[in-house]
C-alpha cells in the first residue's frame, strides 16, 4: 500500500494505551501519529505490573521485537503477619514486569517522527469520513480515525461524554520501587520468587520483583515493587495530592513529587503497621508515589470515527491486574476490526464496541467487588 494512500489514525495519548494502538494499527498498514500532552519523556513513570496474555497477544500481532524476557517470574503467593511470619502459602505462578519495560519496547517500535510531545487536544470535529483535531499549540491535524487513549483524565471523553468522569473509590495506593541490592539478605531470601501480601484492617500491602531500571532480570539486578492500599477520606485527598511545589494534582503524584512531611508520615505508619520486610521496603524507597483508586465505566466507546480506548473508557481497580491488559485487548481488537474491508469503518467500529463494552464492564465490576472486600468496604454501593 502506498503510504500516502494508507488510512491515518490520530492517537491522543502517548502512554501504554496510545502506543498499543499505534503499534497494532501500524501492523495493518495504517499511518499513525501519537499526540502526548506532556512535553517530557514518559519513560521514568509507573511501577510494576503483572504481565497478562492480552499484552503478549498485542505485541505478537504488532510484530514487536521482544527482549529475551519481559519480566520476572514468581511461584508461591505468601501472606505475612505483622511480625513477618508466613501464615499462608499457595502456588500461583505468574510473570511480573514494569511499566518502563513495556513502554520502552513499544516506543522503540514507533518512529520518532510519529510521536509529538507537548500537544494538548482542545477540540475535535468529524465530517465526510474525516476527523479533525485542534491542539492548544495551534496545530490542526486530519485523519480517518481518532483514538482517545489519553487515560482517566481523557480530554477526548470529556468532549464526547461530559457527564462521565472518574469517581474516587475511598482509598489510595502508595507505591515504590527498591533496587534489589538495597534489601537485607534475609529479606531478599524471604521475598525472592514469591508474590507477597500483608492484609490488615483497612489496608493491604503487596510486593513482587520486576526488571531493573535497564530491563535486567538477573538476580541482584532486579527491583522490588510494592503497593500499599490504604483508606483515605475524600476530604483529605486534595492535600495529599499536592506536590512539593504546592501544585495540586487530580489523581496521583509521580515519583519525586511527594513533600517531605507526608513521606515521613508514610514511613512512620510503616513502622507501626507493617511486617519487617515490608517496613524495610518503604524506608528504602527513595521516591514513593501515590495514586488515588478510581472507578470509571462509560456507556459508549465508538462515536462515528472517534473511539475511546483503555483507561479513557474503563478504569479497573488495580486488584484485577488488568489495566494494561484491557488496553491491549482494546487495541488488538480495534486493529483486527479495521482489517475488514467489507463494511464501512463506522460499522466496523460499532461492532468492535460491543465486545469491548462487555469486557470493560465485567472487569470494572469485578475490580469494585474485590477492592471493596479487601478494604472492608462491602457495604458500599458500586458507583
Amino acid at each position: 500500500m502506498n503510504d500516502n494512500l494508507a488510512p491515518r489514525a490520530l492517537i491522543i495519548g502517548g502512554s501504554l494505551g496510545g502506543l498499543l494502538a499505534a503499534t497494532t494499527l501500524r501492523a495493518i498498514g495504517w499511518r499513525v501519529d501519537v499526540f502526548e500532552r506532556s512535553p517530557h519523556a514518559l519513560d521514568s513513570r509507573g511501577g510494576g505490573l503483572v504481565l497478562q496474555p492480552d499484552v503478549l497477544h498485542a505485541f505478537h500481532f504488532a510484530g514487536l521485537r521482544l527482549p529475551d524476557t519481559l519480566g520476572v517470574e514468581s511461584g508461591d503467593r505468601i501472606f505475612l503477619d505483622p511480625m513477618g511470619n508466613v501464615v499462608q502459602r499457595g502456588w500461583q505462578p505468574q510473570t511480573q514486569t514494569s511499566w518502563n519495560m513495556l513502554y520502552g519496547v513499544m516506543r522503540d517500535a514507533v518512529p520518532d517522527e510519529c510521536v509529538h510531545a507537548g500537544e494538548t487536544l482542545v477540540r475535535m470535529e468529524q465530517a465526510g469520513g474525516q476527523v479533525r483535531a485542534h491542539f492548544a499549540s495551534g496545530r490542526v491535524e486530519t485523519g480517518d480515525l481518532l483514538v482517545g487513549a489519553d487515560g482517566a483524565r481523557s480530554t477526548v471523553r470529556a468532549q464526547l461524554l461530559p457527564d462521565f468522569h472518574p469517581s474516587y473509590a475511598g482509598y489510595v495506593a502508595w507505591r515504590g520501587l527498591v533496587p534489589e541490592e538495597a534489601l537485607d539478605p534475609r529479606d531478599r531470601a524471604l521475598l525472592d520468587g514469591v508474590f507477597a501480601f500483608q492484609h490488615g484492617a483497612g489496608h493491604m500491602l503487596l510486593e513482587y520483583s520486576v526488571p531493573g531500571q535497564d530491563g535486567d532480570t538477573a538476580p541482584g539486578r532486579r527491583r522490588w515493587n510494592w503497593v500499599w492500599f490504604r483508606k483515605v477520606d475524600e476530604g483529605r485527598l486534595p492535600a495529599l495530592l499536592t506536590d512539593r511545589d504546592g501544585k495540586p494534582h487530580a489523581f496521583s503524584l509521580p515519583p519525586g513529587a511527594l513533600p517531605d512531611a507526608p513521606a515521613a508520615l508514610l514511613r512512620a505508619d510503616a513502622d507501626a503497621m507493617l511486617a519487617p520486610p515490608f517496613r524495610a521496603l518503604v524506608h528504602r524507597t527513595a521516591e514513593p508515589f501515590i495514586q488515588a483508586i478510581l472507578d470509571l465505566a462509560v456507556p459508549r466507546m465508538a462515536f462515528g470515527r472517534i473511539v475511546l480506548l483503555g483507561d479513557a473508557a474503563f478504569v479497573p481497580r488495580p486488584h484485577t491486574a488488568g489495566g494494561a491488559a484491557k488496553a491491549a485487548a482494546n487495541a488488538l481488537a480495534l486493529a483486527q476490526s479495521l482489517q475488514r474491508i467489507d463494511l464501512p469503518i463506522e460499522q466496523r467500529l460499532r461492532t468492535w464496541e460491543v465486545l469491548q463494552l462487555r469486557g470493560g464492564r465485567t472487569m470494572t465490576d469485578w475490580g469494585r467487588r474485590m477492592g471493596n472486600q479487601i478494604m472492608g468496604m462491602d457495604g458500599q454501593e458500586d458507583s
